[in-house]
């Protein structure tokens, strides 16, 4: 946080945007981190125990556990950070996707977002064009998609099978607004984001 804040005291960044919870196997931070922010009052839960997930499988279960029902449905997590380091980390937080696959969770890095499209529904996506593409992609991962069909793209899918090996829809280009996307399996959709 305090790079995003350069002219700022880092220490005061720090507590301003001080974490609520933090949670994971506490195998990546540092014991002055962690120091410090338990000495803010943030909640500390050590899953040091379970080795079987990852830090944000164990952050999503917390969130949807301690978000009220009513709220649930309309849930949306933004994940800062998911993207761009260790690639097993990286695969791991797309695991996460289709672990939570019920709920909208949005991996965010500094060059472009991903989330999932469950194969139960039609998709519209509206574009924030001053923000997002034009790039954009659709991956099937884990099973082949036999059909998928889309509109709003300069290399639009008509029925077209995707398939690890085969066709994947990268490096397309978003050609409006609004993008239309059905497929018989799950598939990430990926988009560039712009820098600001």
């Amino acid at each position: 946080m305090p790079l995003l804040f350069p002219e700022e005291d880092a220490s005061d960044v720090r507590r301003r945007y001080k974490p609520d919870v933090i949670n994971g196997d506490m195998d990546s931070i540092r014991k002055e981190v962690l120091d410090f922010y338990r000495s803010l009052g943030t909640k500390i839960i050590d899953k040091s125990h379970d080795q079987d997930t990852t830090d944000l499988h164990k952050c999503i279960t917390y969130i949807w556990d301690f978000a009220p029902d009513a709220n649930k449905s309309s849930l949306c997590i933004l994940v800062a950070g998911a993207l761009g380091g260790r690639y097993d980390h990286e695969m791991g937080n797309l695991n996460v996707l289709y672990c939570f696959s019920s709920l909208r969770i949005v991996l965010l890095s500094d060059d472009s977002l991903i989330y999932l499209l469950p194969r139960t529904h039609h998709h519209e996506i509206h574009i924030q064009t001053s923000v997002e593409g034009p790039h954009c992609g659709l991956i099937p991962i884990g099973v082949p998609s036999r059909s998928s069909t889309t509109t709003g793209l300069q290399w639009n899918l008509n029925n077209t099978e995707m398939r690890f090996g085969g066709l994947i829809s990268s490096s397309n280009i978003v050609v409006g607004e609004k993008v239309t996307v059905q497929s018989d399996t799950d598939l990430l959709w990926t988009i560039s984001i712009k820098k600001l």
